[in-house]
């Protein structure tokens, strides 16, 4: 049970650490487009992208799928300004129209999921259960996942609520920080 505990704590370091600002970014890029009322959709939305992520992190921890970091780690802020982008372009936040998150949650997951999979594949000791590791690892990522999607609805009620914003313009406000830290990252990142 201890390395579930010691997984969890890395799964959940891995999004909420200072150093986990590219998946914070894309949960915020996902979630710009909820309101608190919604809340039952976004953890859907959540585990997608977890779902996504353990996919691929299993595969790559197993070496079935191999992919060059330097690529990776270009392609995750690529996945925030994608997303950013596509909240642009919804005008009603129905339902039916911004389904399309679904997509880029799982898909968008598969390639963040690669992110994490070298660095997992080192702390694995040979001793380990790795099945057990991943789904303590996975169980922590969504519960960090969870805390950070609730910091974005807290803050679009805020915004949306509270001071009167209108909820097209918080979005494209969460958007556009999320697109043009994201842009910078990508920029940064170019594999030579």
């Amino acid at each position: 049970m201890s390395d579930f505990g010691f997984y969890f704590s890395l799964g959940w370091e891995h999004i909420v650490s200072r150093d986990a600002l590219d998946h914070q970014l894309f949960i915020l890029a996902l979630a710009a487009i909820y309101l608190l009322k919604d809340w039952r959709q976004v953890l859907v939305l959540v585990t997608a992208f977890t779902i996504g992520h353990s996919l691929t992190l299993a595969l790559t921890v197993f070496n079935i799928i191999h992919f060059p970091s330097a690529w990776i780690e270009f392609l995750i802020p690529c996945t925030i300004v994608a997303t950013a982008i596509t909240n642009l372009f919804q005008r009603n936040f129905t339902p039916r129209s911004i389904r399309i998150n679904y997509f880029l949650a799982l898909f968008f997951g598969l390639i963040h999921g690669m992110g994490f999979a070298n660095k997992l594949r080192y702390i694995l000791a040979e001793d380990q259960s790795i099945g057990w590791s991943l789904f303590g690892f996975n169980v922590g990522l969504e519960a960090g996942q969870i805390a950070v999607v609730m910091v974005v609805l807290a803050l679009s009620y805020l915004f949306v609520h509270l001071l009167k914003v209108d909820r097209r313009e918080w979005v494209i406000f969460a958007s556009a920080a999320a697109f043009g830290v994201a842009a910078q990252m990508a920029l940064q990142r170019i594999p030579q």
